[in-house]
């Protein structure tokens, strides 16, 4: 399994940004793909996460902004999830991180740099 992430850069507060993640490969057994963030100094946390027919899943300080979406085509082995960020503040600043779970293993992608500056 291959996970290619993409986007990210440098955004003025209030901006927007779009991260997105493809997943290809052995993918049958994929569960849900979500997208994690690391500030300096602090740790890794999630920041939101897709799963088959579920609601996505948002952290609380993103929830409303952020809004996390999958383009589904697992016939073509291809599994691909956006993730777009809206209102964007200086403490989104982190290197986001995209995560695929499958049953039995939990494959992580590149980090990509996120900065929100004036």
């Amino acid at each position: 399994v291959q996970l290619q992430a993409s986007g990210g850069g440098l955004v003025q507060p209030g901006g927007s940004l779009n991260l997105s993640c493809a997943a290809s490969g052995s993918i049958f057994d994929l569960i849900g793909m979500g997208w994690y963030r690391q500030a300096p100094g602090k740790q890794r946390e999630l920041v939101a996460f897709i799963s088959g027919g579920n609601s996505p899943n948002y952290a609380a300080s993103v929830k409303g902004r952020f809004t996390i979406l999958r383009d589904d085509t697992r016939d073509n082995a291809k599994y691909t999830m956006y993730l777009q960020m809206n209102s964007l503040k200086p403490e989104d600043t982190a290197v986001y991180y995209c995560n695929a779970l499958f049953a039995s293993r939990n494959i992580w992608g590149q980090g990509t740099q996120v900065t929100v500056s004036s």
